[in-house]
């Protein structure tokens, strides 16, 4: 079997918590819960006999910081920078329209009356934690960097498998580090792609309106959930060259981001059978 890594996406600080604020004792319980999931999608749901598919998770999220507020409260609390994040991510989406004008936190307030209850808790994770990582100079953003590059260069893996923001701190590890080669990546209701949040601001920058797959991966695959409000758009090769394939999948319309789902729907099969034999 061929060396697996895979990269988080949003909302994973409480495992460094339950590890004692352990970065490796995170990384292990969330590569369980990977191989668990993986497992469901690679055999159609027979019983997990702790097959090992996963080598490693390179764990980033201590470095972003923990979203303490779980109430309804947590999106109005939220600092400017994440709030300008939720704003400009809000306003994408279909139910809130288009040319909001007005105080950050009042059309903070606006925008929350008008989100689903699901969208609204997805938020309180997204918007702090992709602020944090985005901002400009930001020390969140090299560190979690070099943290992916590490577990990269280490393990020499041919397959990478990123989720959520994971998929942009993979992205731009790859990129900042030539050295790194990888047979296959792998995004997994990726973010890359959402304007005015993340897709102007990647390093390497955009040219012409275009990104592109790192020079070092060979292929490049994508599956997005239809339902997904972090994957906008859901194909990236419309703003990405390099993408071989694209998945659209429909995981859960309550459940449309977990790794949990994405895993464990068959679609990584077909693209990861080659390296499981």
């Amino acid at each position: 079997m061929d060396t697996i890594v895979g990269v988080h996406g949003i909302g994973k600080y409480r495992y460094y918590r339950d590890a004692g604020n352990s970065v490796s004792g995170a990384a292990v319980a969330m590569r369980d819960k990977w191989d668990r999931y993986l497992h469901k999608g690679l055999t159609g749901g027979k019983p997990h006999a702790k097959e090992r598919y996963i080598t490693e998770i390179a764990y980033y999220a201590h470095l972003l910081g923990e979203s303490k507020d779980d109430s309804p409260r947590a999106v109005r609390n939220m600092n400017v920078g994440a709030q300008e994040v939720f704003v400009a991510w809000a306003k994408q989406l279909d139910s809130v329209g288009e040319g909001l004008t007005g105080a950050l936190h009042r059309m903070t307030g606006w925008l929350l009356d008008r989100l689903q209850g699901n969208a609204a808790d997805f938020a309180r994770f997204f918007c702090p934690e992709v602020a944090a990582y985005m901002a400009a100079g930001s020390e969140a953003r090299e560190k979690s960097r070099a943290a992916v590059a590490e577990v990269i260069r280490r393990n020499r893996p041919r397959v990478v498998i990123a989720h959520s923001l994971g998929s942009v701190v993979t992205y731009e590890t790859l990129w900042a580090n030539p050295d790194l080669e990888v047979d296959l990546l792998i995004t997994l209701g990726s973010p890359l792609g959402m304007r005015n949040v993340i897709f102007e601001r990647l390093m390497p920058a955009p040219v012409n309106g275009w990104g592109g797959r790192p020079s070092k991966v060979r292929r490049w695959v994508n599956i997005a959930d239809k339902d997904d409000i972090a994957a906008i758009p859901p194909g990236l090769r419309t703003c990405f060259t390099g993408v071989d394939q694209e998945a659209l999948v429909n995981l859960d319309w309550l459940d449309f981001h977990t790794a949990e789902k994405y895993l464990g729907c068959g679609a990584l099969t077909p693209h990861l059978k080659p390296y499981l034999g």
